[in-house]
Formats: structure tokens, C-alpha cells, sequence
């Protein structure tokens, strides 16, 4: 008989210790001998891999459980709060950074503009954000890693934001610039696959397997969930929802390419709307009178705000908006046919105006078979949705949580 291999035991007892840590944090409380049955590995294995996770704080016996006879069985809890975790949350415009139980639960967070930084400033910039908060922390020595999520194309595996061309970063290889500054542990996935993942370990939407996560702020992204994993593509760029072609010959992308979606649908470009019809057009709206003429307090709650109190203005670029998202999400669902598509980003928080309309159009474009079956949903991870995937991207990465 073949002699199994040291790392193939190693790697079997790392597994066998995930699935148990992760069976406990979803069914706890949960005596030894449910999770060897629930999990069909043996007992013997369970508690021994029980002992190690609970030497390390990661669980902790709670009470006793009722028997049939004999001893009543110990009773086992995940414990999210010996251990915390970093967030680090990337746009073009802020840097998010918050320190976190292994729950998500944000225990402290601070927020920096960017002040339009590209490149290498940025780069240098994330860093030395990274470390004066780290500097500020008690208890690093608890401290599981650093999670940071990007928008555009990245490199999860090896760690590298391949494509961003808002923020000027190619090849950047961010999780060994963090590592070798902080010397912790870190991980980096692109923002909306974080989403994904934070849906699946926090939000309501765990038990579909074929989802798409559509994302709208300062650009348009979108993560993907296909038969219950991440579906990154050939070289982790699939999800690119805001690069779709949506008028031929449109507006200039920074992509190189016209029409993209995102230059039609963020907030950027609403804001620029708004803008226009003020200043050169004086458009009679209630914009003006909620920002008492101030045009640079225009933000995202206040155009939802004027669509809720049914401001022509703000319905008319709404209704463009819809348009142009609907034939994006219609092209999407005829190619790819997800069981729910979440809409996250904060025209679309508090809005449910948005969702009704959207819905609509986009069962007015699809293909008969679907009308019935289309599932639009708005994420249900709150406000705070940017820093909970980042949360979710260290559990699954270093914890391997299971997606489902």
C-alpha cells in the first residue's frame, strides 16, 4: 500500500479543521459528536481538532446539551470576539479602515479621502494609512490579518491589483507591500466579489448558488456566484458588468472604449447631470432648495431623497439610469441566468422606488421563459456592506469558510 505523504496529511487535517471551526460557527450550539455525524468525520478527529480551536480562543464550551442516556454532551460556540480582524475598503475617492470581531461587527473605523491620489502615491498612501491605525491598536497581537478589497481587476490568488485605471495601479502586488510593512498575514480580492461573499457568510441570500452582485457607486462592478463558488474567469476579470457597451459610440471610458455603462449609472455621472441642469439649463428642482444652493452638498441620499418626493429632475435621470442598467442586467441574465441579482450602492439604499422600476424594465426586456422567475434584490448587508466584504474575504481566506 502507498505511504500517504506528510503534506497530504497536512492538508487533510487543515481541511478537516476548517469545516469543524465553520460547522461550529453555523450550527453552534453543537455538542462533538453532532459535528462528527453532521460532518461524517470521526470523533476521534473532531476532538482533537476541537482541543487546537479552543486553545487558540476561536471557540469555547457552552453548557451542556440534553441526552437519551448517559452524559449529557459538552456544548461547543464559535467566539468571534477573542480574535479581530482589518478591513481595508478602496474607492477612488476614500480609504475605509475598521477594526473588526470575526463576525463583522465593527469595533472601530476611520475614513480617509484620498485627495485624488493615483499610483504610486496611492499605493504609498494605503500603506502608511495600514500602519498608523495598526499603531493605535491594543490588542495586535489577536489580530488574525488584514482584508482589503479593491474595485477592478484583481489577482486574488497571488495578491495583485492587475487593472485599475481610475487610480492608475497596474501589477500592483498590494498583499507583499501590506505584509512585508505590517508583518501580518493579508488578502486582497476585488470588491464586489467580496460582496459575493459577504451575502453568503452575513446577509439572507446563503442559499442561492448562481447570484449576481451588481454594484454602483463611483464606478459599476459586479461579483458573480456560480454553482456555489466565486467565478472569477480566465484572469479574474469577469464581472465587469460596468465596461459593457450600452450606447455605441457613447461618452469616452477611461477604459479606452465608448459607452460604457458605468459613465451613464454612477455617481459621478449623476452628480454631473444634476450640475448641468442647474447651472446651464436652471432647471426648476428640489435639489437646489434641500442643499440651500450649496452644489457641493449634493450626495447620493439627497438625489434619493428627490426621487422618493417625486422630483422631475431627479425622476428623469432615475428613468435613464434604469434604462441603461436594465440592459445591462437583461444581457447578464440571458447569458449567465442567475437566481437572484442584489443591487447595492447608496442611490439604490433607502430607494425603493429604484428596485419597483427596475424590476419592471427588466422583465419588459427579458425572453419569455424568464418574466416570471426574475429576482431583483437590494443588498441586505446594510450601509456598512464595503466593510463586511472585506470581512468576509479573511474568513474565507485564511479561515476557508465554507460558501453556503
Amino acid at each position: 500500500m502507498q505511504k500517504q505523504r506528510t503534506g497530504d496529511l497536512k492538508f487533510i487535517q487543515e481541511l478537516n479543521r476548517s469545516i469543524i471551526l465553520d460547522t461550529i460557527r453555523k450550527k453552534g450550539p453543537i455538542s462533538r459528536s453532532e459535528i462528527a455525524k453532521l460532518i461524517n468525520i470521526s470523533p476521534t478527529t473532531v476532538t482533537s481538532a476541537v482541543s487546537e480551536i479552543i486553545s487558540e480562543g476561536l471557540v469555547y464550551e457552552y453548557g451542556v446539551g440534553t441526552s437519551s442516556g448517559g452524559r449529557k454532551p459538552v456544548l461547543l460556540r464559535f467566539n468571534p470576539d477573542n480574535h479581530s480582524i482589518i478591513g481595508v475598503s478602496i474607492t477612488n475617492s476614500y480609504i475605509r479602515i475598521a477594526d473588526m470581531n470575526l463576525e463583522g461587527k465593527i469595533l472601530k473605523k476611520v475614513v480617509h479621502p484620498t485627495n485624488q491620489l493615483k499610483g504610486q502615491e496611492f499605493i504609498q498612501f494605503i500603506l502608511e494609512v495600514v500602519e498608523q491605525f495598526l499603531m493605535q491598536k491594543a490588542d495586535l497581537e489577536y489580530c488574525q490579518g488584514i482584508s482589503i478589497i479593491s474595485p477592478g481587476i484583481v489577482d486574488a490568488e497571488n495578491g495583485v491589483i492587475s487593472y485599475n485605471t481610475k487610480l492608475n495601479l497596474y501589477g500592483v502586488p498590494l498583499k507583499k507591500l501590506v505584509e512585508e510593512r505590517t508583518n501580518l498575514p493579508t488578502f486582497l480580492d476585488n470588491d464586489a466579489n467580496a460582496f459575493v461573499l459577504a451575502e453568503n457568510y452575513f446577509g439572507l441570500f446563503s442559499k442561492y448558488k448562481d447570484l449576481l452582485y451588481v454594484t454602483i457607486g463611483e464606478g459599476v462592478g459586479s461579483g458573480m456566484m456560480v454553482n456555489g463558488s466565486i467565478y472569477r474567469g480566465f484572469l479574474g476579470s469577469s464581472g465587469e458588468i460596468g465596461h459593457t457597451t450600452v450606447i455605441d459610440g457613447g461618452v469616452k471610458c477611461s477604459c479606452g472604449n465608448r459607452g460604457c455603462l458605468e459613465n451613464y449609472v454612477n455617481w459621478p455621472a449623476i452628480y454631473s447631470r444634476i450640475v448641468t441642469a442647474i447651472m446651464t439649463q436652471n432647471r426648476d428642482t428640489v435639489i437646489r432648495e434641500m442643499v440651500s444652493g450649496d452644489l457641493n452638498r449634493i450626495k447620493p441620499d439627497i438625489f434619493v431623497e428627490a426621487v422618493n418626493r417625486q422630483d422631475g429632475l431627479a425622476l428623469e435621470i432615475m428613468e435613464d439610469i434604469l434604462n441603461y442598467l436594465s440592459i445591462a442586467i437583461t444581457n447578464t441574465i440571458h447569458f449567465f441566468n442567475p437566481e437572484v441579482i442584489i443591487l447595492s450602492g447608496e442611490i439604490i439604499q433607502d430607494n425603493p422606488l429604484f428596485l419597483e422600476a427596475i424590476h419592471a424594465q427588466v422583465v419588459r426586456k427579458v425572453i419569455v421563459p424568464l418574466k416570471d422567475q426574475v429576482n431583483i434584490q437590494s443588498t441586505s448587508l446594510g450601509s456598512e456592506f464595503e466593510l463586511l466584504g472585506a470581512a468576509a474575504v479573511i474568513l474565507h481566506g485564511k479561515f476557508k469558510f465554507q460558501m453556503m
